[in-house]
């Protein structure tokens, strides 16, 4: 009974100190975002939700495709297993918090008492209690941790899935760009044969030399190969499409033979006017913000460890012995026992992890830090590609067509006698090469807008939520 007392009056005083939880390092850190955009922002237009910004396209196609690869995507999937997860960890978490009930029953038949040959048969069944405070707030802590990473992969699935659509979407746009090119291709070989055609003509009659017409006939030749290298890469990117998208071949090729019209605008996304703001509307900012309040309770809960648990049972049953023609019944019950746990030693154990635990907080820290600039970094270059490719859109058309009548004019030229081959090849390339860089930088514009939809979250909002209550230091 003397020894009772002390231990009674130590548990009393840790029941006074339940929920003075260990302090944790701060859930949030702060950022310095630069004061403005420092690129032009894009004008005219309205404003456009980010959600429903694929029907700007106009090409239903592009549509069904990104529903499709986001519904056969891999790391969507594997997204929304890691919500799962931290959902069952969430709840799991929580549970510790409460107590557990357990319910037991036993059916038993020998000697009652030791020495008689009397047979008994004895029945039980009963609830038996335990529960262990939490007094320092590790089980809080771990709770605490669970619903921040919780949070954290429902904004990794959206992230993915803004990922996967515009994946497909460039790798669309890169097949209508390879048609596109491929168009340019076989009309260069075109007019290469046909120079060829007419060169070997003259050459047989004598008006020009073998060596032109040889050196025509590799020109045409060179065209052709183009032409069919670029045939293979159009094939090669539809093939991703359907990797992409899990679509079947032939379905796909047929629907692909719909002529594509280049979007002539598209409406203005709902830019923040602060890069500071951006930061509200990135999912992949939202969950490394998450990791940080969770490392911050992973602390927590490996301080609370490095302090004294108590606990508590206790059980109730009842049952019956039946011994010689005669049955008893049993009631029995217990409060109990109130144990007390204090770590004394463990060779350092408790202090390391503590110290692991406080270096994967600092490493999440860095690495939302490093995830606020990567998006404001990726908003500032898709807005300098999307000003570029505007501003050299007029020059790279009045290039393409200024070549196109010098070509024009060298071929009549050289049809007529009055030019050379050379010139006549000099002039083709060069016009091959405008009209290609053309292409191109219409899929830049583009691809401009696709990245700065990634970019801008593709619509993700954050949610409402309480404020983290984790203490600092």
């Amino acid at each position: 009974m003397k020894l009772f007392r002390p231990v009674a009056a130590a548990a009393c005083l840790l029941l006074l100190l339940a929920g003075c939880a260990v302090p944790r390092p701060p859930s949030s850190v702060a950022t310095e975002a630069p004061p403005r955009w420092y690129a032009s922002l894009p004008h005219g237009g309205t404003l456009s939700d980010l959600r429903q910004w694929w029907q700007q396209f106009d090409d239903p196609l592009l549509v069904d495709l990104v529903e499709a690869a986001q519904t056969a995507s891999p790391t969507v999937a594997t997204a929304g297993t890691r919500i799962a997860e931290a959902r069952s960890a969430r709840a799991a978490a929580r549970s510790a918090l409460l107590p557990t009930l357990d319910g037991n029953a036993s059916l038993a038949r020998g000697n009652a008492l030791q020495g008689l040959p009397m047979v008994a048969t004895i029945g039980q069944a009963g609830l038996q209690a335990a529960w262990e405070l939490d007094l320092f707030g590790g089980r809080g802590a771990q709770s605490d941790a669970a619903r921040a990473r919780l949070s954290g992969a429902q904004a990794g699935w959206h992230d993915a899935r803004v990922a996967v659509a515009a994946e497909t979407a460039t790798t669309y746009l890169d097949l209508r760009t390879c048609e596109r090119q491929l168009a340019v291709t076989r009309n260069d070989a075109r007019s290469r044969g046909e120079t060829a055609r007419l060169t070997g003509l003259s050459a047989e009659a004598g008006f020009t030399a073998p060596a032109v017409a040889a050196q025509a006939r590799a020109s045409a030749a060179e065209g052709s190969a183009r032409a069919t290298q670029q045939q293979a890469q159009c094939d090669l990117t539809v093939k991703a499409l359907v990797a992409l998208t899990g679509l079947a071949e032939p379905e796909l090729r047929r629907r692909l033979a719909v002529p594509w019209v280049e979007p002539s605008g598209f409406a203005l996304v709902a830019i923040p006017s602060v890069p500071a703001r951006l930061l509200a509307q990135r999912p992949d900012v939202y969950a490394a913000e998450r990791a940080v309040e969770a490392a911050s309770a992973d602390v927590g809960v490996a301080r609370a460890d490095r302090f004294p648990r108590l606990s508590l049972g206790g059980q109730i049953a009842g049952g019956f012995i039946r011994a010689g023609g005669q049955t008893s019944d049993l009631q029995t019950w217990s409060i109990g026992p109130l144990a007390l746990t204090v770590p004394l030693f463990d060779a350092g154990r408790r202090a390391a992890a503590v110290d692991a635990a406080q270096a994967r907080y600092e490493e999440a820290a860095l690495q939302y830090a490093a995830r606020v600039r990567q998006a404001v970094r990726e908003v500032e270059e898709a807005l300098v590609n999307l000003e570029s490719a505007r501003q050299r859109g007029e020059d790279a058309r009045a290039a393409v067509e200024g070549y196109r009548a010098s070509f024009a004019a060298t071929e009549a030229r050289y049809s007529s006698g009055l030019g050379s081959l050379i010139e006549l090849e000099d002039q083709r390339r060069v016009t091959l090469a405008a009209e290609i860089a053309l292409v191109n930088l219409q899929r830049e514009r583009v691809a401009a807008w696709i990245a700065l939809y990634r970019a801008l979250g593709g619509g993700w909002e954050r949610p409402e939520e309480a404020p983290a209550t984790a203490r600092r230091d």
